[in-house]
C-alpha cells in the first residue's frame, strides 16, 4: 500500500511543462507552424518601411518677452534645458500639427474595418482615426544627454513615410514659431507707438502752457527759494520781538535808574590855610607865653594875672587847631557825568525801540507776502509735478513701445528669414531596407509562435477533464493510489 499523498499541489517543474507539452504536442505542433508561417508570411509580404529625421535645439536667438514692462537685460544663455527639449517634443507630439499632418499628407485610407456596418465612415471619424493610427506609428524621442529630438515613423510605403516627415518638419517650424512669439506684435506695438507719441506731445504742450500762463519755470525750485525766505523773515521777525522786549526792559531800567541820579555833582574842592590868621595866632601864642614866662617868674603859679594868662594861651592854641581843623574850602559843581550818560542812554533807546517798531510793521507785511507767494507757488508746484508726472510717464511709455516695436519688427524679420531656434539636422529620407530583416522577422515569429503554442498547449491541457497523475487522483478523488503505470505498460 502506498503513502498516502499532501494534498497541496507542488510547485511545477521543468518536467512539468515538458510533460504538459508532450501529452499536448499534436496541437502545440500545429499552433507553432500557424503563428510561424503567418508572422514570416506578414514580416516578408508586407515590410515595414522606418523613416527618421533629426531635429536640433540651439541658442540662435533670443526673443525679448513681451510684457508691458521695459525688457530687463539678460545674459544671453547657451544652454539649452531639459524642459525645452521637452516642450519641442510635445510640440511635435501636438494632436492639432498631426490632424493637419493627416489632412495635407494624404494618409487618411480606408481599411477593411471601415466595411463594417456599425462603423462610422463620416470623413470626421475617418481623419480621427487616421491621426491615432498617425500617433501610434510616429515616435518622437529626445536623445539622452544632447539637443537632439529622433524622430521616426513607421508605415508600409517608403515613400509615404519619407512624405510624412518631410511635412511635419515644416509644419513643426511652423507651429514653433506661432508658439514661441504670437503673430501681430508689429502693427500692435506700431500703433501703440503712434498713440503714445500724440499723448506724450499733449502733455508737453501743456507744461509748456502752465509755465507760460503762471509765469514759473521751475516751481518746485522756486517754492523752495520762497520758504528759504518765509523762513528768514520768520527768524528776523523773531529777533525784531525779542530785541523790543529787550528794549522795554532796558527802558525801564534807565528811567528807574534816572529818577534816582543827581543832576548836579561837585568836580572839584580846594582847601588852603588863612596865613595871616594863623601867623597872628601863632604871634599872640608866642607872646602870651613870654608873659607867662616872665609872669612865672616873679609871682605864684595861683596868682590870678598868671592863671588868666594861662587861660588865654590854651584859647589861643585852640583857636590855632581850629583853623588848622578847618581851612577854608572851594568847591566847583557841575552836570552829573552817570545822569547825562543814562539820559543819553535813554534817549538812544527810546530811538531804537522806535525803529524796531517801524521794523516790525515792515517785516510782518513783508512775512505775509512771502507766505501767501509760497502758498501760490506751493500749489503751482503741485500742478507742474502733475504736469511733469504725466508727461514722464508718457515719455516711458513711447520709449517702451518703440522699443518694442523695434523688437517686434526685428523678430518679424528673422521669422521671414527663418532664423529660429530650432533646426533640421537630419532631414528625412526614403528608407530603402525594410525596419526589420528577414532574419529578425525569423526570430521574432519563431519566440513568438513558441510562446503562444506553449500557451495554447497550456490552456488545453487545463481544459481536459482527463486525471493524467497519481496527484491529481489524490488531489481531486482523496483517495490513495495503490498503485500506478506508466502509458507505455498499460
Amino acid at each position: 500500500m502506498s503513502q498516502g499523498h499532501n494534498n497541496e499541489p507542488n510547485s511545477p517543474t521543468l518536467r512539468d511543462i515538458l510533460a504538459v507539452v508532450f501529452r499536448q504536442k499534436r496541437k502545440f505542433l500545429l499552433a507553432f507552424f500557424a503563428i510561424l508561417a503567418g508572422i514570416v508570411m506578414y514580416g516578408l509580404l508586407a515590410p515595414s518601411y522606418e523613416a527618421h529625421m533629426k531635429v536640433l535645439l540651439r541658442r540662435g536667438r533670443i526673443d525679448p518677452v513681451v510684457t508691458p514692462e521695459q525688457t530687463p537685460s539678460l545674459l544671453a544663455r547657451t544652454d539649452v534645458t531639459e524642459e525645452e527639449v521637452n516642450s519641442e517634443v510635445e510640440i511635435l507630439k501636438d494632436e492639432n500639427l498631426l490632424r493637419t499632418l493627416v489632412t495635407e499628407s494624404g494618409t487618411v485610407q480606408s481599411s477593411w474595418m471601415d466595411r463594417l456596418p456599425f462603423r462610422d465612415n463620416s470623413q470626421e471619424a475617418r481623419i480621427e482615426r487616421a491621426v491615432r493610427r498617425l500617433a501610434q506609428h510616429l515616435k518622437v524621442d529626445p536623445s539622452h544627454k544632447t539637443n537632439l529630438i529622433t524622430v521616426r515613423y513607421e508605415a508600409s510605403n517608403p515613400a509615404l513615410a519619407e512624405k510624412v516627415l518631410a511635412r511635419l518638419s515644416s509644419l513643426y517650424l511652423e507651429k514653433h514659431t506661432q508658439v514661441q512669439r504670437p503673430s501681430g506684435q508689429f502693427p500692435f506695438f506700431e500703433q501703440q507707438t503712434a498713440s503714445s507719441k500724440t499723448k506724450l506731445n499733449d502733455s508737453e504742450s501743456q507744461l509748456l502752457d502752465f509755465s507760460k500762463q503762471e509765469g514759473v519755470v521751475s516751481a518746485a525750485l522756486e517754492r523752495d527759494l520762497q520758504i528759504q525766505q518765509v523762513n528768514d523773515l520768520d527768524r528776523q521777525f523773531q529777533q525784531i520781538r525779542v530785541d523790543l522786549k529787550a528794549k522795554a526792559s532796558r527802558l525801564e531800567a534807565l528811567q528807574r535808574h534816572l529818577a534816582v541820579l543827581p543832576t548836579r555833582s561837585v568836580s572839584v574842592i580846594r582847601t588852603a590855610d588863612n596865613a595871616q590868621l594863623m601867623q597872628g595866632l601863632k604871634a599872640k601864642l608866642l607872646s602870651l607865653e613870654l608873659q607867662e614866662i616872665e609872669l612865672a617868674s616873679k609871682y605864684e603859679p595861683s596868682y590870678r594875672p598868671v592863671q588868666e594868662l594861662r587861660d588865654q594861651i590854651t584859647q589861643t592854641k585852640a583857636a590855632i587847631q581850629a583853623e588848622q581843623l578847618a581851612p577854608p574850602r572851594d568847591e566847583t559843581t557841575e552836570k552829573d557825568p552817570d545822569y547825562q550818560w543814562t539820559k543819553s542812554e535813554l534817549e538812544k533807546t527810546q530811538v531804537e525801540q522806535s525803529a524796531l517798531d517801524s521794523s516790525q510793521t515792515a517785516v510782518a507785511v513783508q512775512l505775509v507776502a512771502a507766505r501767501g507767494l509760497a502758498h501760490q507757488l506751493g500749489i503751482d508746484a503741485v500742478r507742474q509735478q502733475d504736469l511733469v508726472r504725466s508727461m514722464k510717464t508718457a515719455e516711458d511709455t513711447y520709449l517702451l513701445y518703440a522699443k518694442k516695436s523695434e523688437e517686434a519688427r526685428i523678430s518679424d524679420a528673422l521669422d521671414e528669414r527663418g532664423i529660429v531656434n530650432v533646426a533640421i539636422a537630419e532631414s528625412p529620407v526614403a528608407p530603402v531596407l525594410p525596419k526589420y530583416s528577414a532574419l529578425t522577422v525569423v526570430g521574432f515569429a519563431v519566440i513568438a509562435a513558441g510562446t503562444l503554442s506553449t500557451g495554447l498547449a497550456f490552456v488545453a491541457d487545463y481544459l481536459d477533464p482527463a486525471l493524467r497523475t497519481p496527484d491529481e487522483i489524490v488531489r481531486y478523488l482523496e483517495t490513495p493510489v495503490l498503485a500506478s503505470l506508466p502509458r507505455d505498460i498499460a
